[in-house]
């Protein structure tokens, strides 16, 4: 059975059953930008690159075996348009050889960072119950369940992570790197092992993001945390002088954290929080009167907030600036 080639696709197709909306893919190219990950067709952004492959296709078409073509680069320093030659450690390099890089930049993360038990010790339990036609969970293998027999099969994988620094695309178990997202997909597995058809269970709860927004008067910062159906008596916040803890637990298990340093010094015993229905308001208790640019720590600041023309009323735009001897500052001035 052929297996279509459009980007974000990868679905084996009969050519009897193809038709003008078979396939559902990316006609853009991937976008990477400051650790979000996209295409350039349509605007859901992820953080996670297994959350990425997953971005379902904006276009409707048919199912192809072509390889996708992209309109050719301009010579650049960095991607320059003759054939790439592989040096000794299996890197591609474009244009004349140059002194090698520093190894540092593809090396993989220290063993510290890396997760306690290793991709190719995860397999299926044997009580699993997999769907035909359940791909392998393993990077870079797209094999399908088709029976036990696909539980014996080899299963040629990554077991590392993403790697892309400088334009240069791989992974962090093996040192191939290459230019093309195309080229990268297309990076045989270094490790071998058996196929993967269930998600590997994990104790730790789901982190999810929450919004927030604040606001400050001259005594008071006040902080709403949006979040709904929280478990209240898991809830907690925790104040000290010059740090904030908020961890929130939902009622379904999730939980929201949002730990940070202070602005400015508050006082711990007179400050509180409330959770009701919609959010979770927190008020912080200023040790003194000076005005927040921001919740955390922030330098460089030109504007704050000002609190009226005697220090009394919280506005914006006011003449006078309470600072932190908590006087006017035209008091400041002889």
């Amino acid at each position: 059975m052929a297996v279509c080639t459009n980007k974000g696709c990868g679905q084996p197709f009969e050519e009897a059953h193809n038709n003008d909306t078979s396939c559902e893919y990316h006609s853009g190219a991937p976008v990477f930008h400051e650790g979000l990950k996209g295409w350039s067709c349509c605007s859901k952004k992820v953080t996670d690159f297994d959350d990425f492959l997953k971005i379902p296709g904006c276009t409707v078409g048919r199912h192809t075996t072509v390889a996708p073509t992209n309109p050719p680069a301009k010579p650049t320093a960095e991607a320059p348009s003759q054939k790439p030659t592989v040096d000794a450690n299996g890197v591609e390099v474009y244009g004349k050889p140059s002194a090698p890089p520093a190894t540092a930049a593809f090396e993989p993360k220290p063993a510290a960072e890396e997760p306690k038990v290793k991709e190719e010790d995860v397999h299926d339990p044997a009580d699993a119950v997999i769907a035909q036609g359940t791909k392998c969970k393993r990077p870079s293998c797209k094999k399908e369940y088709t029976g036990e027999e696909s539980r014996q099969e080899e299963c040629v994988f990554h077991s590392g992570t993403p790697v892309f620094h400088e334009g240069s695309k791989g992974w962090s178990c093996c040192s191939r790197k290459v230019l093309e997202f195309d080229e990268f997909l297309r990076i045989q597995g270094c490790k071998n092992g058996k196929h993967r058809f269930t998600e590997p269970k994990s104790d730790a709860p789901e982190t999810v993001h929450c919004r927030h927004d604040w606001y400050q008067t001259q005594n008071s910062i006040i902080i709403s945390v949006f979040a709904k159906k929280v478990d209240k008596p898991k809830t907690k916040v925790v104040f000290t002088t010059e740090e904030l803890k908020v961890d929130v637990e939902f009622q379904d298990g999730k939980i929201f954290k949002f730990h940070t340093p202070l602005s400015q010094p508050i006082e711990p015993e007179n400050s509180k929080y409330e959770i009701l229905t919609t959010k979770i308001e927190i008020t912080l208790k200023k040790a003194n009167g000076i005005s927040w640019p921001s919740i955390e720590p922030k330098a460089g600041v030109t504007s704050w907030t000002t609190f009226g023309t005697t220090g009394t009323v919280g506005t914006v735009g006011a003449k006078e600036a309470v600072v932190a001897t908590d006087a006017p500052i035209h008091l400041l001035r002889r």
